[in-house]
């Protein structure tokens, strides 16, 4: 358990690299802010959350599932893994339902 945690670790920080200084598409701001992978090892889903209105949310996902492959071809040349799961981008939830929970106590107080 502890060397897959270490390993979605690295992916993490090899996709942000990636995204961050390689991926050539017209996207928003971008975090990668986790990756799980099945206990196969058949899917990886990376979770990221943009900055932005759903324009900008829409044309972030569009670049990233078309920048998939090249993505998954620079995980398999800087980590070791005997093969690359199939990727599977899904942004993160979990600020937008934090925000709509601050605001719900704010407008309680």
């Amino acid at each position: 358990m502890v060397k897959v945690d270490r390993l979605e670790t690295l992916v993490q920080r090899v996709v942000a690299d990636v995204i961050q200084n390689e991926v050539k598409e017209p996207m928003g701001f971008v975090t990668i802010t986790g990756v799980k992978m099945t206990n196969e090892f058949s899917f990886m889903y990376v979770y990221y959350t943009v900055f932005g209105d759903e324009n900008v949310v829409e044309k972030t996902k569009k670049a990233l599932d078309h920048a998939n492959g090249y993505i998954k071809n620079q995980i398999a040349a800087r980590v070791k893994m005997r093969k690359v799961p199939e990727l599977i981008f899904k942004i993160d939830e979990s600020y937008n339902t934090g925000k709509k929970v601050d605001d719900i106590i704010r407008t309680i107080k």
